[in-house]
């Protein structure tokens, strides 16, 4: 069954792949760009005069600059796009900066500044092309006046270890940046402006991916404090981003766009591809092996530890009364959990999910789950997340090693590695946030 799992998860990655989602998206006819989108396509017309530049970020944005070289070829006249260590490919003519995740580093912030600049030189009759993937809000990083980048650095650390939700941390991230939060829109104008999201977030909101760089943005400076405040941050944010939240708070710094201004009411948004797509591609594998399957939510989030909780419930259900369905079944989820830490260990949501579940289901025969990142990593680990079944916290004991206390202490990775439970893939180029499956079958053999 883990290898049926595996089969499963690399096809939901794989209907994601970033080239292919670009490709399918737009097409060069009669002088336009035919962009399709849901409820319609629309179509741009190409610049007679003018310059069409590409600039992005994120995990997937490489093969999605080289999707759009190969459709636009001699039509494009360059750009730059900054991806994470190890996730760039050679492009003819968009430069590539590599930087870190899911901190930012100097070469985040100068890659920030090379897409401000291409960006501000712009002028109408232009065309610029964004190509924003998962990742994209660390990747694209320029803090606003007098908040450095170790600074920024310190509140989003703060951030990932409060337990804080995409949405609320991405909040944040806007209103202490230059170029998030509809700002990139501000600065192109009066360029026209497409942009292609591969989306990470739970209801594809093109405000929270990569932070919507040219987006209206629904979030406010109160919205911002008010995360601070819920993680009880205050003393642990530096003294310079309190001080310039403050600021905005009071209307002594520009808020970001908002719906209603025209400069990024223009844009056109298209999502090229998302977690959606990805489950139905998991289902498709699934029923192929066997499995009735059965997509549970594409919006799983909360605590991973709770979110493994839910998911044991119904494969215990369906095992006890065949509710919602009966085995052999695939019951497949998608979304983003958050993992609040309080220990020293070392892992990820998924695999914090995975070892959560493996105690859960503790004995239980014909029960297997997988929860992975589609960006082939997970936390800051070499894994994507975690394959369990009843025996993995019995194979875990017998080497000597404590599932439960690994779990308390966050250290799900070095628990899993030890029990042969890590999922590892390797980079994949494209991120559309978790996909976890969990298979049902005790007539098969495991």
């Amino acid at each position: 069954m883990i290898e049926d799992l595996k089969d499963i998860f690399a096809a939901a990655v794989e209907a994601v792949d970033p080239y292919t989602a670009v490709k399918n998206s737009l097409r060069v006819e009669d002088g336009s760009l035919f962009v399709e989108k849901k409820g319609g396509g629309v179509k741009i017309p190409l610049p007679k005069e003018g310059r069409i530049v590409a600039v992005g970020a994120g995990k997937g944005t490489a093969p999605m600059a080289q999707a759009l070289e190969d459709i636009l070829g001699e039509r494009l006249s360059g750009g730059v796009i900054c991806v994470k260590d190890g996730h760039s490919l050679p492009l003819k003519k968009i430069r590539v900066h590599e930087a870190s995740h899911p901190l930012p580093d100097e070469r985040s912030l100068a890659a920030g500044e090379d897409i401000l600049s291409t960006v501000s030189a712009l002028g109408e009759g232009d065309l610029l092309i964004s190509l924003l993937s998962g990742g994209g809000s660390a990747l694209l990083t320029l803090p606003a006046e007098g908040v450095s980048l170790k600074e920024l650095r310190e509140v989003t650390e703060a951030l990932l270890a409060s337990g804080a939700a995409i949405d609320e941390v991405n909040a944040l991230r806007k209103h202490l940046s230059r170029v998030k939060g509809g700002r990139l829109a501000l600065a192109a104008s009066p360029a026209k402006v497409l942009n292609l999201a591969l989306s990470d977030v739970i209801g594809d909101s093109l405000d929270v991916i990569a932070s919507g760089p040219f987006t209206a943005d629904s979030s406010t400076f109160e919205d911002a404090w008010a995360v601070v405040e819920r993680y009880s941050l205050e003393d642990k944010i530096p003294v310079s981003v309190g001080r310039f939240l403050k600021l905005g708070l009071s209307g002594n710094e520009a808020e970001t766009p908002k719906i209603g201004d025209r400069r990024v009411d223009s844009v056109v948004n298209c999502i090229v591809g998302s977690n959606r797509k990805s489950l139905e591609a998991a289902a498709r594998r699934a029923m192929e092996l066997g499995y009735e399957p059965v997509i549970l939510t594409s919006t799983l989030s909360g605590e991973a530890r709770d979110a493994a909780r839910f998911l044991a419930a119904i494969a215990k259900e369906s095992l006890a009364y065949g509710d919602p369905a009966p085995p052999p079944v695939s019951f497949i989820a998608g979304g983003e959990t958050t993992v609040t830490v309080r220990g020293p260990g070392k892992g990820g949501r998924n695999q914090e999910m995975a070892l959560a579940f493996s105690l859960l289901i503790e004995g239980a025969e014909g029960v297997a789950m997988l929860s992975g990142g589609t960006d082939g990593t997970d936390g800051p680990t070499d894994a994507a997340g975690g394959a369990v079944d009843g025996t993995t916290a019995a194979r875990a004991r017998a080497l000597g090693l404590d599932p439960r206390a690994a779990l308390e202490e966050n250290d799900s990775y070095n628990l899993l590695d030890g029990a042969g439970a890590l999922v590892k893939t390797g980079p994949t180029r494209t991120n559309v946030m978790d996909v976890q499956v969990i298979l049902l079958a005790p007539n098969r053999e495991k």
